[in-house]
């Protein structure tokens, strides 16, 4: 069997596909595995680290207000993407794929429309609630669509091809053990917060966590690991500082620029909050975990908060949008929540409930089911 997984981007569009690989790898040895994506993307880094082999071709996004500046830059989007189609045909050429399955990002829509136009068999995998642009534009032509939330049947034309499998994610933080956790990390019986906002880190919402650690370390509750990201590291030290907090004082606070050990800290975690990315949150489903989420406004068709709402309305998650949080509304609503216990066994229950643990199996099932009727 032979397989194309094309996705790039972000690590919520290639690690799903790299667990999958890793499954094909375990379960059908002798499968050929081809990862295609950007020249540029952080693909280039993870993929080969996994000791897959990588295509790349050249991709850019498009660019939705009409100034002049991004008119250029759309019009080399549009040959860039006529030099990735001729590239993707090259590539299936050489490789003569059974089935193509993307997992997002522009770098998968090359390969996912030459596929469809050849007729290979094709999944497509959409981790949000809501279809990004290089889903919507293959959606109507691929032979499946598999989605993280089952909500998001919906969205699409054809329900039928609608299969909902979860999000893949490291069996870690399936299988995490809180109190072996805890006891790695030294905590003492004091509850565990922990917050991030991804790998950059967001600026504004680390203004706010700053006035929330202010709050905590007038009695310190609770311990708090917080993960400030690259450039929150740069300057939150020193806002704390001028703030009059003394972080070398308060040893229930634990502030990093990355959280290097997720599954072990989300693990020991009583209450996460965070972002409402896809991989974040199937992580914090994974795990079993209550959760804040302040979903980023700043992505396309505000799928963030789309995807915060449903675990909301599953009663695993509260959300707060990003203009109206403040420090102080994060730490009352932390302190109610670890006061309420049944609130919060009920949230984690939630949570686990929305978990899809055999997320990468059931991915893996329809890619054989694609394969056998090539064959056939």
């Amino acid at each position: 069997m032979n397989i194309i997984f094309t996705c790039g981007g972000t690590g919520g569009h290639i690690n799903p596909a790299i667990a999958v690989a890793k499954l094909v790898q375990k379960s059908r040895p002798q499968s050929k595995i081809l990862f295609v994506g950007a020249e540029d993307g952080m693909e280039t880094d993870l993929v080969p680290r996994e000791g897959f082999d990588l295509e790349t071709v050249k991709i850019s996004n498009f660019q939705r207000k009409p100034t002049p500046k991004n008119i250029v830059h759309n019009i080399k989007t549009a040959v860039n993407i006529a030099g990735s189609l001729r590239k993707a045909d090259k590539i299936i050429d050489s490789f003569k794929p059974d089935v193509i399955i993307g997992t997002g990002g522009y770098a998968s829509f090359p390969i996912l429309n030459r596929g469809t136009a050849r007729r290979i068999p094709t999944a497509v995998h959409e981790a949000n609630a809501v279809p990004g642009l290089a889903t919507k534009l293959v959606a109507d032509k691929v032979d499946r669509i598999l989605v993280n939330f089952a909500e998001s049947a919906g969205s699409y034309k054809d329900p039928s091809k609608v299969i909902a499998v979860g999000m893949p994610v490291k069996e870690e933080f399936v299988f995490g053990n809180k109190d072996e956790a805890r006891a790695r990390l030294g905590l003492d019986d004091k509850p565990l917060v922990v917050s991030y906002w991804g790998s950059l880190g967001a600026r504004e919402m680390n203004k706010k966590i700053a006035d929330f650690i202010k709050l905590e370390c007038e009695n310190e509750p609770f311990n708090h690991i917080h993960a400030t990201g690259s450039f929150g590291w740069r300057w939150m030290p020193d806002r704390l500082k001028d703030m009059g907090v003394d972080l070398s004082a308060h040893k229930r606070v634990d502030m990093r620029e990355y959280i290097y050990d997720m599954p072990l800290v989300m693990a020991a975690s009583d209450i996460v909050i965070s972002r409402a990315g896809a991989s974040t949150l199937s992580e914090i489903t994974a795990s079993g975990k209550a959760s804040i989420i302040v979903p980023s406004p700043n992505v396309t068709g505000n799928h963030q908060e789309k995807n915060a709402r449903i675990l909301e309305s599953r009663g695993a998650a509260k959300v707060i949008t990003e203009d109206g949080c403040t420090g102080e509304l994060l730490f009352e609503l932390v302190t109610g929540l670890l006061g309420d216990k049944e609130t919060m066994k009920a949230m984690s229950l939630a949570a686990a409930e929305m978990s899809v643990p055999d997320s990468a199996s059931r991915i893996y099932s329809v890619i054989c089911e694609l394969a056998d009727k090539n064959e056939n």
